[in-house]
């Protein structure tokens, strides 16, 4: 990581069929060995599955489960004094929503479903109605900060 200043954020294009940018981060997210067009076929089928299930927007359902997922609060190490302490800090809202994307994933890799389009919808189905591993990965993050409150003096 440099230390003179901050790397630039690269600008990336919204996605094809909904002209949103969260689902083309979450696509990236998703994506294995550059192969996008795998990536968008998994996405765009969990979205009709979605779609068909609940006789949603699946793209409001998306985002009603990111909103779900994001966390408030995570603990970082802060070393004082030979020691290193958990401090709980406040999350900007760009981690927020990486953390909220990289979480579902996870979830949803390691779900049973015989496809990958089966689990992701779900896991967002899931987290959309409050409940899912990745909802589960939040309240954990949570009560971690909550149980160091005693730490956030530290904070810098």
């Amino acid at each position: 990581m440099s230390r003179r200043h901050r790397a630039e954020k690269r600008q990336i294009n919204p996605d094809a069929k909904y002209g949103d940018l969260v689902v083309a981060k979450f696509m990236n997210s998703l994506m294995y060995d550059g192969k996008k067009s795998v990536a968008e076929s998994t996405v765009y089928g969990a979205f009709d599955t979605i779609q068909q299930k609940t006789k949603q927007d699946p793209l409001a359902v998306f985002h009603e489960a990111l909103r779900n997922v994001s966390p408030a609060l995570e603990v970082r190490s802060r070393r004082v004094g030979g020691a290193t302490y958990q401090v709980p800090v406040e999350v900007r809202t760009d981690r927020s929503r990486a953390l909220a994307i990289r979480w579902i994933i996870t979830a949803a890799r390691g779900r049973g479903e015989p496809t990958m389009t089966a689990r992701l919808s779900g896991e967002i189905m899931d987290a959309a109605n409050n409940r899912g591993n990745a909802v589960k990965k939040r309240e954990d993050t949570h009560k971690m900060a909550d149980a160091n409150r005693a730490f956030s003096h530290y904070r810098w």
